[in-house]
């Protein structure tokens, strides 16, 4: 089953290339990368986690609202993240 979530990204606060990760749809799942490369390995690895965790508990799986529809804040910005589940 493939899925797709919108992601938001925040850039680090310290300066460096780093940005933290959350999904508007997955609460509570925050993750985060030293660069962008990194920041998308752990934005799928975070939210397939927490699907996985939502289903081996019975519940059903989150509809994923539409990227449009994601509000971010300044110098945040959003990005489709694809799970293989």
């Amino acid at each position: 089953m493939k899925l797709v979530y919108t992601a938001v990204f925040a850039p680090y606060g310290d300066g460096t290339d780093g940005y933290t990760v959350e999904f508007p749809d997955l609460p509570g799942c925050v993750t985060g990368g030293d660069d962008m490369a990194e920041a998308l390995l752990m934005a799928e690895d975070a939210a397939s986690g927490w699907v996985l965790t939502e289903l081996e508990e019975g519940k059903p799986v989150p509809k994923a609202t539409p990227m449009q529809e994601v509000t971010t804040e300044a110098g945040q910005f959003t990005s489709l993240v694809v799970l293989d589940m």
